[in-house]
């Protein structure tokens, strides 16, 4: 098993959201280079979704990958690691994307809830026409009622998609509920590999990602010092260190850790606190946690907590 392992490193698509993708050409090279050296399978270097069509004023080059940017300026030479991307239903220009052949990019990820499914796989269609590997990320997987899967399913197994991913987006499951739902989703996908992708809100993300792994699931999303939204994702270099693979290696993770990342994590938040393990005891999405994060409350726990769980309270339905 150990030996099949794809790792997707996320650092720069989910770390963004920490950030909005205020990453140097310099660290991301660093990291590229970094996730290379450590046998990292994929690095995800951001979002291939359109600039126009989120009306976005200002250029953000993570957010909105452009391939003659990353081929001239960014990764100038392809190394052991692939690259990915993703993108979100709507909002994605079909005219954007180039064949493989003629891109840096190796893999397109479509991330969609449940009740998006038909319209995430007419993209993986599309883009696995234009020769790239595929996967469909269904979001929110906490709060799907399992008829609502099962319908989804029908149409997945026939799809070319690659690889479907079980998310836990509030970061609510635990290592049971991962095991149940891998079981679920080999079950029901017996022709199509899994992958995982997991929060940190309850700090279980490497636990659950390590139960997926044991019970089949081949591709691990993970961040370099879990920089991802709120309480962060499963830890590359945790990753890199346990999985007994040959190829693997955690002292150039180290190494990007120590140039770049304890200063980033100084200027930016993210990772297991307090409002985002009350979210994701709740299963609630974390955007609530987040901007009581932002307010001079921010370290008020206990009122943070009776907000959330009043019989008034409505927290903000789940949206992209």
């Amino acid at each position: 098993m150990d030996n099949r392992t794809n790792i997707i490193d996320c650092t720069i698509r989910d770390g963004g959201l920490v950030n909005n993708w205020d990453f140097s050409i310099e660290f991301v090279q660093d990291l590229y280079n970094g996730l290379s050296e450590a046998g990292v399978e994929y690095m995800e270097i951001g979002y291939k979704n359109s600039a126009k069509l989120l009306n976005a004023k200002e250029p953000n080059h993570w957010r909105f990958l452009d391939d003659q940017f990353l081929k001239e300026k960014v990764i100038t030479e392809k190394k052991f690691t692939k690259l990915s991307a993703l993108v979100d239903i709507g909002r994605v220009d079909p005219n954007d994307i180039l064949p493989r052949e003629q891109s840096v990019l190796d893999m397109i990820r479509i991330a969609c809830y449940i009740r998006e499914v038909d319209k995430g796989l007419e993209l993986v269609q599309m883009f696995h026409d234009l020769g790239y590997e595929t996967s469909l990320n269904i979001m929110a997987l906490s709060s799907v009622p399992e008829q609502q899967l099962i319908e989804a399913f029908e149409m997945v197994k026939e799809s070319p998609v690659d690889v479907v991913y079980i998310v836990d987006s509030f970061g609510s499951l635990s290592p049971t509920d991962i095991e149940h739902q891998v079981k679920k989703f080999k079950t029901m996908l017996p022709n199509k590999q899994l992958g995982i992708h997991t929060h940190n809100n309850m700090q279980l993300a490497f636990a659950n990602t390590l139960t997926a792994m044991r019970n089949g699931v081949t591709f691990l999303d993970s961040s370099v010092y879990g920089m991802g939204r709120a309480a962060g994702n499963c830890h590359t270099e945790l990753l890199v260190t346990y999985i007994q693979k040959a190829s693997y290696e955690m002292k150039p993770v180290l190494g990007v850790i120590e140039k770049h990342m304890l200063e980033m994590r100084q200027k930016w938040e993210w990772g297991y606190i307090i409002p985002y393990m009350i979210s994701g005891a709740l299963n609630e999405h974390p955007r609530v946690a987040m901007a009581y994060r932002d307010s001079e409350d921010r370290d008020k726990y206990v009122d943070f907590y009776d907000k959330v769980t009043s019989p008034e309270a409505s927290l903000a339905p789940v949206t992209k």
